[in-house]
């Protein structure tokens, strides 16, 4: 016998309804919604925007995916004997996903970078 939670307890008229079972008889626990039902867990709505991540350089401008950036320091590259020298330019970045430290881009010499943020500058 299935029955509402919301008939008994009027805070739970502000838990959704489980999206994998549709039951109502769901609860809060910590930061996940859980179904009593099916035992289904999710992610409240203020969760999902927090997980959006905001990747930043060494001065706190957000950066987007196809930016230019500019590097702040001499950086030795493993793999590679070639350094990156201060002032070197890398064009069109990609993103890392759930990672705000880290960038992928190509210099004019080094193709296949991985770079930390702390060290980059919005150009």
């Amino acid at each position: 016998m299935a029955y509402s939670t919301r008939l008994f307890f009027p805070d739970a008229a502000m838990t959704p309804a489980c999206p994998q079972c549709g039951l109502d008889n769901t609860y809060v626990d910590g930061a996940m919604q859980v179904c009593a039902d099916c035992g289904f867990e999710w992610a409240t709505a203020g969760e999902a925007v927090a997980a959006a991540t905001v990747v930043r350089d060494c001065n706190g401008n957000p950066l987007a995916a196809g930016d230019t950036v500019v590097v702040i320091r001499d950086l030795k590259v493993r793999g590679s004997s070639i350094p990156l020298k201060q002032g070197t330019v890398i064009r069109g970045i990609r993103l890392v996903d759930d990672d705000a430290e880290h960038i992928e881009g190509h210099s004019e010499k080094i193709k296949g970078l991985v770079l930390k943020t702390c060290f980059l500058r919005k150009a």
